[in-house]
């Protein structure tokens, strides 16, 4: 039987060969190839029974069971070797990080290629970082405190990296009767380099060279390595976070190797076929390793470990690179949140946050440069533009939807298998409905507002799209351009006349129950409509859109510089009414003192504190249990106070002075604990759903996010300043009693933000009330979701700071 492949098939560059029959006969414009035929035109048939595809006049060329284009890949003894990028150079000038010690490491490495590394204390989690000009690592280690939660923490070894958002991990566990809990594992310094980390690399000679980390570990007593798991983050987040899953197919294939000399190897190939992951352990003593079955048995002792793979590797931004000329002092003042940045930074994208989302997010990216503009680069080769650049080649040309995250390496080969095919290629999430609106923000934001942008425009939108293959054949333009017209679309019918409905606001997307950045199971209580999106995105959103139209940017839409602005001030003005709650003092006191007395909650109540009604606004609309409106009051009205700069008095001033009442309210009343805001408050749902569905070890539960701090802070900074630069119709800045509550509570925000300083870094924390009083938790000891000890979006506090003159 013929073998062929499928051209649409071929987005992945290179497609295994698929069996199937041919029907028809052989005349003037068919050949033979098997039991088939085909066209010359469109085929090409190798060894009498094969065919390949021609590709834009170009002939893909047979390797085993694929084909390719040679310009993309190569054939290596049967197998694809994709054909590496030209090796980037890096700065000659040492780049040198702080330790959250203290402690300054110095790179080691040759004037051509230095190592920047940092430490990172999150105890139980240590996290070190290593990158230079050939690879970039996160190793995590994690060992248990005396009062860890020992069904969720381990002592654990991980090495992530941002390279196809791939990684390895090994769990320990006590040998020889030892309790849990005893077994500790710990970095130590190397006896060779003096280093905590050094860099792998090993030139092979054709295909991809072997990079990766190796440091040294201690173990304070004999151990077993019970589970370990090579390839990519995802299938390493699978197990963490979910019912501890191991895939077979990727499980089984994991070689577990003596190689002699007190070395124990273990080696993966992935499922392309063509990359291999190795995790290897040696003995600085003669206490080897040992074998037995797929586990590892240690004595107590020290180790060196060594993690590599041979994949395409990505170009890093380097501090300089990240900051713009006025903001390079950061450089010396804020050195390991900038060295953060940069491992976070690439020429192409810019990762979420590490050790578990070292991929393309495309809302925390978009929110991150939002609130970074002043400090982040700008112009060809930029963070900047590689923020917005990535959206735009993710774009989803169907329907205009900004992609939210991406899956690749082995794990999208993974994804791919589950479909029956068999391809390397990419996938994007496009479920979520709020990563949309952000994209017109920035653009108008970058190629309006900023000098640079403004003088990069032409070429920035001319450029041809590359990592999508769906996108092969548009512009940056045309993206921005589906992207705008598919949110003129959808709303345009709240928009018309008489149709301000609920009906027709931004609803979830059909059959998910996750769509803005509360993208956990009861993130929004189930509901389907939320409030930041429909009451902020939206109309930021249009505003942006009708001033890239005024610039002349939507040739083909002229008129929407008039539409998109009308439908921002319908969307503005409309929509906050339907999420509106309010609730008599008397009431809400009752409501409060059953929050913590259901629930056993062991702090005080405060309700007595509550002598007004109590308004807040809805998390969102149509949420579980048939409730109408999903009665949390949150911290989303920043995305409010950040994106819009609304004129409606009669809704400006009642808003402020509620976001004003929640910051200076002392949770559960209101959103203040000593550990920074709450990013949810459900004591106001009077229904027991509320008090299970949000608790302190739920993600988006009473915690506290770090950038919901950074957007509320510059949001009330933003609206105060509307007032000092004397806008004309804002009559809350005339009522004095109202302009002082919400400077008051822009300085209690921002004396929360200061004493909370050391964690403002982190993705989430959580509490525990000791005494009188919240002290900071890690979420990683209250759940199985652990927190990313760097996040994109959490570094912000590089751009936003207090303003010393509202003190």
């Amino acid at each position: 039987m013929v073998k062929f492949v499928l051209v649409q098939l071929l987005v992945a560059l290179a497609t295994p060969g698929l069996s199937a029959r041919f029907t028809g006969r052989a005349d003037g414009q068919l050949f033979a190839c098997g039991d088939a035929f085909y066209s010359k035109s469109k085929y090409t048939c190798y060894d009498g029974d094969f065919l390949c595809p021609v590709l834009d006049g170009q002939p893909t060329l047979r390797c085993n069971e694929d084909c390719y284009l040679p310009s993309m890949y190569g054939c290596d003894d049967n197998h694809l070797v994709q054909v590496p990028a030209q090796a980037s150079t890096a700065s000659a000038a040492a780049t040198t990080s702080s330790t959250a010690t203290g402690s300054v490491s110095s790179p080691s490495a040759s004037a051509t290629c230095v190592a920047t590394r940092f430490h990172l204390s999150d105890p139980p989690y240590e996290d070190y970082f290593l990158s230079d000009c050939n690879s970039a690592a996160q190793v995590v280690v994690t060992s248990p405190l005396p009062d860890s939660n020992l069904t969720r923490i381990g002592p654990r070894l991980l090495v992530a990296w941002p390279a196809g958002n791939s990684g390895v991990v090994a769990y320990f566990a006590p040998r020889n009767g030892g309790e849990n809990g005893t077994l500790s594992i710990a970095l130590t310094n190397s006896s060779k380099t003096g280093n905590q980390l050094d860099p792998v690399f090993e030139d092979t000679g054709s295909g991809n060279p072997i990079v990766g980390v190796t440091g040294s570990i201690e173990l304070n007593a004999s151990a077993t390595l019970n589970i370990a798991i090579l390839g990519s983050i995802r299938t390493i987040r699978d197990f963490t976070e979910g019912p501890s899953i191991l895939q077979p197919s990727i499980q089984k294939t994991i070689k577990f190797t003596d190689k002699g000399n007190g070395t124990v190897e273990l080696s993966r190939l992935w499922l392309d076929n063509i990359t291999t992951t190795t995790f290897s352990f040696t003995s600085t003593s003669d206490n080897s390793p040992t074998i037995n079955n797929q586990t590892v048995n240690f004595e107590a002792g020290t180790y060196t470990f060594s993690a590599s793979f041979n994949y395409p590797q990505l170009e890093q931004l380097d501090t300089q690179e990240i900051l713009s000329p006025s903001a390079s002092s950061l450089q010396t003042t804020n050195e390991t949140q900038v060295a953060s940045l940069s491992f976070l930074s690439y020429t192409d994208k810019l990762l979420a946050g590490g050790w578990r989302f070292l991929t393309y997010f495309g809302r925390d990216t978009m929110i991150s440069l939002l609130l970074t503009e002043p400090i982040l680069s700008t112009g060809n080769g930029s963070a900047t533009e590689a923020v917005i650049g990535a959206v735009l080649e993710r774009l989803n040309r169907t329907d205009g939807s900004a992609a939210h995250e991406e899956t690749i390496g082995d794990y999208s080969t993974w994804l791919n298998l589950q479909k029956n095919i068999t391809s390397t290629a990419p996938q994007y999430d496009y479920k979520m409905v709020d990563t949309d609106y952000y994209l017109p923000v920035a653009l108008a934001d970058y190629l309006i507002a900023n000098p640079d942008g403004k003088s990069r425009a032409e070429e920035f939108l001319a450029k041809e799209a590359t990592v999508n293959p769906a996108n092969a054949d548009l512009t940056y333009g045309e993206l921005a351009l589906i992207n705008a017209e598919k949110i003129m679309n959808t709303s345009a019918p709240f928009a018309a006349q008489g149709n301000q409905t609920k009906d027709n606001l931004i609803h979830l997307k059909e059959g998910q129950v996750v769509g803005q950045w509360r993208d956990s199971e009861f993130g929004i209580g189930g509901g389907r409509i939320p409030y930041d999106v429909n009451t902020a995105l939206v109309p930021a959103a249009l505003n942006a859109i009708s001033l890239l139209a005024t610039a002349g940017f939507f040739p083909s839409h002229p008129e929407w510089n008039d539409t998109a602005s009308r439908y921002a001030k319908l969307w503005e003005d409309n929509t906050l009414s339907f999420f509106n709650i309010s609730i008599p003092a008397s009431e809400a006191r009752d409501l409060v003192s059953s929050y913590v007395s259901d629930n056993a909650l062991p702090f005080p109540d405060r309700a007595d504190n509550i002598s007004s009604p109590v308004n807040f606004y809805a998390i969102a609309l149509d949420g579980n249990n048939n409730q109408s409106q999903v009665r949390v009051m949150n911290t989303d009205d920043c995305f409010r106070l950040f994106l819009l700069n609304s004129t409606n008095s009669s809704q400006l001033g009642p808003f402020l002075s509620q976001t004003a009442d929640h910051i200076l309210s002392p949770f559960p009343v209101g959103l203040l604990t000593d550990v920074g805001l709450v990013v949810a408050n459900p004591a106001y749902g009077g229904d027991p759903v509320y008090g299970k569905n949000f608790t302190r070890s739920d993600y988006h539960g009473t915690v506290v996010w770090s950038w919901q701090l950074s957007m509320m802070a510059k949001g009330l900074e933003r609206q105060i300043a509307r007032c000092n630069d004397g806008e004309e119709g804002l009559e809350w800045c005339g009522n004095g009693e109202l302009r002082d509550k919400v400077v008051r509570a822009y300085n209690v925000l921002w004396d929360t933000i200061e004493r909370n300083g050391a964690e403002l870094s982190s993705e989430v924390w959580s509490w525990t009330w000791e005494g009188d009083g919240f002290r900071v938790t890690p979420f990683g000891e209250l759940s199985t979701t652990e927190s990313d000890v760097v996040q994109l979006w959490s570094l912000t506090f590089l751009a936003v700071r207090r303003d010393e003159g509202l003190k």
